[in-house]
C-alpha cells in the first residue's frame, strides 16, 4: 500500500465528462489499496476567464485582489471532484491550500511556499477519506489568501509529496508525458521516457509549458522522482529523476520556444561602477524577474544594456525603468515586445563541444538573426525576432536528429 499524490491540470478537468474520467481513475488507484491526495487546478481556462473579467474592471488591478480572485477557480474544481468521487462509491473530502496549512511569503500572484503543515491531510487520510486539495494557492501568516503563480498547482503537488512522504508523485496533464520540443510548435517530437530534474528545470523556465520551474526545483532538493502522464489516455509518460549515465550520453534532450518575453534596452547608461546595480535593484524592489541581460560598451563612456521581462510584467518593468534610468542619466528606453527566445538544452553538453556552433550555423542556414545569447553548462538560449522563432525550433530540432525516427 502506498501513498500517492497526483495532480490534475485544467485541461483534465475541463468539463463535466473529464471530472468524471479523473474520478474513475482516482478511485481506480484508491481500490488498488493506496492512500490518495489529489491536487486539482480550475477547470479549463477559468482562471483565464476571470483574469480578462478583471481586466475588463480595471487595468490596474491590485495584486491582493487579483489573488482573491484567482483563488475561487480551484476552490469549484476540488468540489466537483469529491462530490464525482463520492458518486463512484468512495470517501473523499476537499480543502483549499488555507485549510490544509499551506503558508507562503507575502509575495502577491506569485508566492513561496514557507511552510506545510499537513496535520489536516494526514487526519483526513486515516479515515479513509481520498484527500482533494486545491492546488495553486496558500496563505500567510497573516491570513492573506496568496496565489502560486502560473502552474502553480505543479508546486503544490511537490510540495505536498514532500510534506506527507508520499511513494510517489503523479502529474496529469493533455499531454503524454514530456516531449522533446512542443509538438504544436514540431510536429515530429517525440516523447521522452526520462529526463534529469536539471533538463527539465531549464526547459521549464526557457518556456517549455510542461511544469513549473519551481516545482521542479522542490522535486530535485528532496529527490521526488515525479511521474508526467496523460489523464486523457493509458500510455506511459516521462519520468522526472536523477540524471544517470545513460542521459550524460545524449548531446541535446531538447529544444524549448518561449514567446511571452520582451526586451528592454536603456540606452548611453553612464559606464560608472553601480549603476547597473541600481537599475536591477529597482526592478528586484518591484518584484519583476528578469531573464538575459547583455551590455554592450561604447566608445563613448557609456554602454547600453539590454535585459528580458515577461510580457505581463512589461508595462511595470517598463515604469520602473524610465524612472531610474532618469535617475542615473541615460538617455533612452526603448522595449520590443517582437522577440522569441529559442534554447537548446541537455546534461550531455558538459561532456561534449560544438554545440554551440552546430547551432548558430543551424540558424545562419535559415536567415534567422541573432540577437542576444544566453549559455549555462547544460542549455544555450538565443532571442530572434518572434517571425521567426518557429522556424529556428523546428531547424535545430532537426539539426539535432531529436525526431521520431
Amino acid at each position: 500500500m502506498a501513498l500517492v499524490v497526483q495532480k490534475y491540470g485544467g485541461s483534465s478537468v475541463a468539463n463535466v465528462k473529464r471530472i468524471k474520467n479523473v474520478a474513475r481513475r482516482i478511485v481506480k488507484t484508491r481500490r488498488k489499496g493506496h492512500h490518495m491526495v489529489v491536487v486539482v487546478s480550475a477547470l479549463g481556462d477559468t482562471t483565464d476567464d476571470l483574469l480578462k473579467i478583471a481586466k475588463a474592471v480595471t487595468d490596474k488591478p491590485s495584486e491582493r485582489e487579483m489573488d482573491m480572485l484567482l483563488a475561487t477557480g480551484e476552490q469549484v474544481s476540488v468540489a466537483l471532484l469529491a462530490m464525482a468521487i463520492q458518486k463512484l462509491g468512495e470517501k473523499a473530502i476537499s480543502f483549499t491550500g488555507p485549510q490544509v496549512g499551506i503558508i507562503t511569503d507575502r509575495s502577491h500572484t506569485k508566492a513561496r511556499i514557507l511552510n506545510i503543515n499537513a496535520e489536516r491531510i494526514r487526519a483526513a487520510l486515516r479515515e479513509g477519506n481520498i484527500v482533494i486539495v486545491a492546488g495553486f494557492q496558500g496563505k500567510t501568516v497573516g491570513e492573506e489568501i496568496t496565489t502560486l503563480g502560473r502552474g502553480g498547482s505543479d508546486l503544490t503537488a511537490v510540495a505536498l509529496a514532500k510534506a506527507v512522504s508520499a511513494d510517489r508523485c503523479e502529474i496529469y496533464t493533455d499531454v503524454d508525458g514530456i516531449y522533446t520540443a512542443d509538438p504544436r510548435i514540431v510536429p515530429d517530437a517525440q516523447k521522452l521516457d526520462r529526463i534529469s530534474y536539471d533538463e527539465i528545470l531549464e526547459l521549464a523556465s526557457l518556456g517549455a509549458q510542461v511544469m513549473q520551474p519551481r516545482s521542479i526545483e522542490v522535486g530535485k532538493k528532496f529527490n521526488i522522482p515525479i511521474h508526467v502522464c496523460s489523464s486523457l489516455r493509458e500510455v506511459s509518460g516521462t519520468l522526472i529523476a536523477k540524471e544517470s549515465q545513460k542521459m550524460e550520453d545524449v548531446l541535446v534532450s531538447g529544444v524549448a520556444l518561449n514567446e511571452n518575453e520582451a526586451k528592454i534596452t536603456i540606452f548611453k547608461v553612464p559606464d560608472r561602477p553601480g549603476t547597473a546595480a541600481k537599475i536591477f535593484k529597482e526592478l528586484a524592489d518591484s518584484n519583476i524577474n528578469v531573464d538575459m541581460i547583455i551590455q554592450n560598451k561604447t566608445e563613448t563612456n557609456s554602454t547600453d544594456i539590454s535585459f528580458t521581462v515577461f510580457k505581463n510584467e512589461l508595462t511595470r518593468a517598463m515604469e520602473s525603468v524610465k524612472q531610474v534610468a532618469e535617475k542615473v542619466g541615460a538617455k533612452k528606453v526603448l522595449c520590443d515586445e517582437h522577440i522569441a527566445k529559442v534554447s537548446v538544452v541537455g546534461i550531455g553538453m558538459r561532456s561534449h563541444s560544438g554545440v554551440a556552433s552546430k547551432m548558430f550555423d543551424v540558424l545562419a542556414k535559415n536567415k534567422v538573426n541573432i540577437e542576444m545569447i544566453s549559455t549555462s553548462e547544460i542549455k544555450i538560449s538565443c532571442i530572434v525576432h518572434s517571425n521567426k522563432g518557429k522556424i529556428a525550433a523546428r531547424a535545430i530540432h532537426k539539426a539535432f536528429g531529436l525526431g521520431r525516427k
